[in-house]
């Protein structure tokens, strides 16, 4: 699949089946996650995958609206020792951004479905989270993406809009 069809095809799913991601897939899902940009290569992420109906039911139950039942929920994180001090650190968080959005593509190259919840910047939800994986002191929530096989067919949006180009 080409990288442009692939963002057309991507959609937010929050019905699933009952079917488990493969132990293949998720590492499909960390390599693309993985080769995201960083600046100054810094890859300041680490990546808790919560599989058990126990983990996630305590992450379904940190998330206000993220309930879905999928097979798998990525939780992108920031590792605090991997950051630029002071106000750069805010440029981990962008990092996050780009690997969460090549876990999306590559779900749908493998055609599974995504739904992708914000953690940060609420304190509140990064607290909860953190409390529900019990995670280091410097470790830090960035998404909750919830990952499995869609349950029913529903059609991705065109969101293309001229519009919204302004070539100077």
């Amino acid at each position: 699949m080409k990288v442009l069809e692939a963002m057309k095809q991507r959609k937010s799913v929050r019905k699933f089946l009952p079917k488990e991601v493969t132990d293949e897939q998720i590492r499909l899902l960390m390599e693309a996650a993985m080769s995201a940009p960083s600046a100054v290569d810094k890859r300041p992420w680490t990546f808790y995958i919560a599989r058990s109906e126990e983990v996630k039911e305590k992450v379904k139950k940190a998330m206000p609206f993220g309930k879905y039942n999928s097979s798998i929920i990525i939780i992108p994180c920031v590792n605090e020792f991997k950051t630029f001090p002071g106000e750069q650190h805010s440029l981990a968080y962008c990092d996050l951004g780009a690997a969460t959005e090549n876990i999306l593509l590559e779900a749908v190259e493998l055609g599974l479905g995504t739904v992708w919840c914000a953690v940060y910047p609420s304190k509140k939800r990064m607290k909860a989270i953190k409390e529900a994986l019990n995670l280091p002191m410097t470790v830090s929530p960035y998404s909750a993406i919830y990952v499995g096989y869609e349950d029913g067919e529903s059609k991705p949006k065109d969101k293309f809009d001229e519009d919204r180009i302004h070539i100077l």
